[in-house]
């Protein structure tokens, strides 16, 4: 579980905090009483979770590109971070395909500024690297991917993910070597996750939102890959994993500067028809999707990540099953739908899984 008492009163910078993982981070990181500062552009859909859940009063915002070196920096020297989690990008596969350029220069560029700003204002500090479970040159293996295997991606999106994951490892080894953190202060690691899902997703061309969008309309959704294996997460499992990672390498940062992965178990890497059915049920009211027979470009078929290292190594693990995550995505949106105060709604569901991660503390200790 994590430490309360490492995070109270911590600086914690997070780029891409006006996004999706980004607002449901800031939230977890107020209720732990840490310093936040975010640094991103103005949230990325309308609607969205950063202003339906207020997320704005519980963090300082500096409002500033990731692609602009000079903002950036000045950003990083202002805020005097001990913690970063770098989250900014372009996260869309199939926008990937529609703006490569965007996508390389936020995804690849956007991680060197931030890691060349570190490098020159000379900031000691613990940096999580957020990518993607995409990053790896997928073989369509039935099994799951480990961090050390072949960086890649065949769509703008997945390689310049790979290709942030080798900007990452230059800077560790050039400027930032593990061995000697005595002189340069700085524990990088990279994090690797799937496919982060919960309430307040607005994200086009992503399932969970354009289902919620359809149903909330009363029509059917219209679904690209209803055969695609994917490894489904609820957003606060990876955020978890990027937490856990962020405490103990600053503990550890010479053995766990390193890439690590943060995924679901096999039982929880389910194809799309499964989610589309159960969320089709578990909404009712004549919810439907059907088949988009439309010709669209390439996505990987089945992906899955082995996430093995952060089990042995931080005993982190996931703790809410994907049927349990589909029923807190359904709450979440019926709840917006029933003028609920989001704010307090959100931040409910965080302090449950919070009991989870408890409940499953004590019952290791009942075993010992």
């Amino acid at each position: 579980m994590l430490n309360r008492s490492f995070w109270k009163n911590r600086r914690v910078l997070i780029t891409g905090h006006t996004g999706f993982k980004g607002s449901w981070l800031c939230l977890w990181l107020d209720a732990l009483q840490a310093r936040v500062t975010g640094y991103a552009l103005d949230p990325p859909t309308r609607p969205n979770l950063f202003e339906q859940a207020e997320v704005g009063g519980a963090v300082r915002s500096i409002y500033g590109d990731v692609r602009d070196f000079t903002a950036l920096k000045a950003a990083v020297a202002e805020c005097h971070p001990e913690t970063i989690i770098h989250m900014a990008a372009q996260s869309v596969v199939r926008r990937g395909y529609d703006d490569p350029i965007e996508t390389y220069s936020s995804n690849v560029m956007g991680t060197v500024h931030l890691l060349e700003a570190l490098r020159r204002v000379s900031q000691p500090c613990t940096v999580v690297n957020v990518t993607s479970d995409k990053c790896y040159a997928n073989r369509e293996w039935v099994w799951g991917y480990r961090e050390d295997e072949t960086l890649g991606g065949r769509d703008p999106y997945s390689n310049s993910k790979g290709c942030a994951e080798l900007v990452t490892m230059a800077y560790r080894e050039s400027f930032f070597p593990p061995q000697a953190f005595a002189d340069h202060g700085v524990a990088l690691a990279s994090a690797r996750a799937g496919n982060a899902i919960g309430g307040g997703d607005w994200t086009c061309n992503q399932l969970i939102p354009d289902l919620m969008r359809a149903f909330s309309a009363g029509r059917p959704c219209l679904i690209r890959n209803p055969s695609a294996i994917r490894p489904w997460q609820f957003v606060l499992e990876p955020l978890h994993g990027y937490l856990m990672l962020a405490e103990r390498l600053a503990v550890d940062p010479a053995s766990l500067s390193t890439a690590w992965n943060f995924g679901p178990g096999d039982a929880d890497a389910m194809p799309v028809h499964w989610i589309a059915d159960e969320l089709t049920r578990s909404w009712g009211n004549g919810a439907a999707w059907i088949r988009d027979a439309a010709d669209h470009p390439h996505e990987a078929h089945f992906l899955k990540l082995d996430a093995s290292k952060a089990h042995a190594s931080l005993n982190w693990r996931p703790l809410l099953p994907l049927k349990q995550a589909l029923s807190w995505i359904v709450d979440w949106y019926r709840a917006l739908q029933g003028g609920i105060d989001l704010y307090r709604f959100t931040r409910g569901q965080i302090e449950r899984y919070e009991s989870l991660d408890l409940n499953k503390e004590t019952s290791n200790l009942c075993e010992r």
